[in-house]
């Protein structure tokens, strides 16, 4: 036979589960009412109609052309002038053969 307070230990945590299971749709109801609210805020955004003739190109674009790009690794001419590489030489194990010539 179960001792009587095995009784009051099962009442006390199916209580404590419903008031959670109900605590837990409250707050469901709640977002998703809110969800919906503020749908009802949000107005479609028009697209402009297309025009008969294209957008206007404009040379260099918005792109900042000072100072100039320079290249990784200059040419040989500009590194006998003494301008230095930006990156180090690659490892040996990861430089390819030559190719050779048909």
């Amino acid at each position: 036979m179960a001792p009587i307070n095995s009784k009051r230990t099962l009442r006390r945590d199916l209580l404590l589960a419903a008031g959670l299971l109900g605590l837990g749709a409250d707050v469901a109801i709640i977002s998703l009412t809110e969800i919906q609210a503020s749908h009802l805020d949000q107005m479609a955004q028009a697209t402009p109609e297309p025009s008969a003739t294209p957008a206007e190109s404009k040379p260099g674009g918005t792109r900042p052309t000072t100072p100039a790009p320079e290249p990784a690794r200059p040419d040989v001419e500009a590194q006998k002038e003494g301008a230095k590489p930006a990156l180090p030489p690659a490892p040996a194990e990861k430089v390819a053969p030559t190719m050779e010539r048909k």
